[in-house]
């Protein structure tokens, strides 16, 4: 596996495999891996001739309540990772190398409409962050495929939206969310939990399922479905931030017309905040 830290070092990989025809996938991390960024690497391998992955705990994304300096990094345990699923290169940038002028000079991309609200608006500025570093990296790497997870599906609505407004030539690929045996959801948070948390965690998911059944059923009472969701996980003892039907697409409320939802939660269980969420098909 390559290691390339600079934008020339990386560009010189990548020049001489599209000169050789060969596609390339990249999927964009802050590093900690786990299962569900291997799933993402060999999406982006079963779709192209070479993956990418990059490893950068972007401080554009924080606020100025998240500490950046103690979020989890395992840089030496990750590259054992991607070496093991043959990944092809691991890009690793510094701040100075994307933010030169440092974060209070740089252009900033803003998503409109999908960034308002939900994660956006607990975390103000967020979305900003990744949208501009995703940006930036596309840009240096030139991918013809980039992988992202459906576990942050407001972020992955955001990226494909942001790509397909400025009409980058990319092709936006959702994949699945990774989930452990109980139906808790592969997160790098979840390493925070000590066990009786990690088992009461995964209620989020049961309660997902629960309310997608009650939609297919038939039910559309939408606001009784979240009071109902919201009770049940605030009753043992989760902290909910939001449980909401959305339009997959819009990620505005749901309304009895819509067809395609996803049904979107946050909630904390002691310091550590939780997201996942369920896509509804009632076609």
């Amino acid at each position: 596996m390559y290691q390339a830290t600079s934008v020339t070092e990386l560009q010189q990989y990548v020049q001489h495999w599209k000169d050789h025809d060969q596609s390339i996938a990249f999927i964009p991390t802050m590093g900690n891996l786990h299962a569900g960024h291997m799933s993402l690497i060999e999406k982006g391998q079963s779709l192209c001739d070479r993956s990418i992955c990059s490893i950068f705990v972007n401080p554009m994304q924080f606020g100025p309540n998240e500490d950046w300096d103690h979020y989890p990094r395992s840089l030496d345990r990750d590259l054992e990772l991607l070496k093991s699923i043959g990944c092809d290169l691991v890009y690793l940038p510094t701040a100075s190398e994307l933010y030169p002028d440092g974060l209070d000079r740089i252009s900033q991309v803003q998503v409109t409409d999908l960034t308002d609200h939900y994660e956006g608006a607990h975390r103000p500025g967020h979305f900003t962050g990744v949208a501009t570093v995703v940006l930036k990296l596309f840009n240096i790497v030139k991918p013809d495929v980039s992988v992202f997870g459906k576990k942050d599906f407001q972020q992955y609505r955001v990226i494909s939206k942001m790509v397909d407004d400025f009409n980058i030539d990319v092709q936006i690929i959702g994949q699945e969310t990774t989930r452990e045996a109980s139906g808790l959801a592969t997160s790098s948070r979840n390493q925070y939990l000590d066990q009786a948390q990690t088992e009461k965690a995964a209620l989020i998911y049961r309660t997902l399922q629960q309310t997608a059944y009650q939609i297919d059923a038939g039910e559309r009472d939408f606001a009784k479905l979240q009071q109902t969701a919201v009770s049940v996980l605030d009753e043992a003892g989760f902290k909910t931030d939001y449980f909401t039907i959305c339009n997959a697409e819009t990620l505005l409320p749901a309304t009895p017309e819509d067809r395609d939802l996803v049904i979107l939660v946050t909630a904390a269980l002691g310091q550590t905040r939780l997201l996942d969420n369920i896509e509804v098909s009632l076609w």
